[in-house]
């Protein structure tokens, strides 16, 4: 087997399609090993690339890093490869279906079709714009609840009753 090959942060970003920032954020999550060497001696190998591409396309997929990082995690990087170059797109309401699938060597299941709609149904809600910004909203000084907006009306009421619902908890717990 050939040996890797050895990236500056730069070019994997540039290869991955991402911002420096972005690997250095993923290392920090634990969604992507630290790379080999430190300072201007360090390098990312294929295995990180490999990484970053199935992270992408799990995001693609609407996974959120959580989950991602708890999917990917478990994987070697032999799996992380034949995942990011598997021809095959996840289904768009289980990535976990998907990689399991992928590591039994079955090929994916695609998504049941959604069932009919009747005539009388309550409309479907307008689909959320490509672009998402999270917001953050502390809690206590150790705790924070972030959430991506834009929500539907009623999202946003269940929000508002979750954070003060879990601002009254963390206060009974205050000494």
């Amino acid at each position: 087997m050939p040996p890797d090959t050895a990236f500056t942060l730069q070019e994997l970003a540039d290869l991955a399609d991402v911002t420096p920032r972005t690997v250095r954020y993923y290392i920090a999550q634990g969604l992507l090993p630290a790379p080999t060497g430190s300072g201007p001696g360090a390098h990312y190998e294929d295995a990180h690339l490999d990484r970053l591409r199935l992270i992408k396309r799990l995001q693609r997929a609407h996974q959120p890093l959580a989950a991602i990082r708890a999917q990917v995690g478990g994987l070697n990087d032999g799996q992380v490869a034949r995942l990011a170059d598997s021809d095959h797109q996840p289904p768009t309401d289980s990535a976990v279906d998907y990689i399991r699938a992928v590591m039994r060597d079955e090929p994916p299941v695609a998504a049941p079709p959604p069932p009919p709609v009747p005539a009388m149904a309550t409309p479907l809600p307008p689909a959320l714009p490509d672009r998402s910004q999270w917001e953050r909203v502390a809690l206590t000084p150790d705790i924070e609840l972030h959430i991506r907006r834009p929500l539907m009306r009623h999202q946003n009421k269940r929000v508002d009753r979750l954070i003060a619902i879990a601002r009254e908890l963390l206060e009974e717990e205050t000494p």
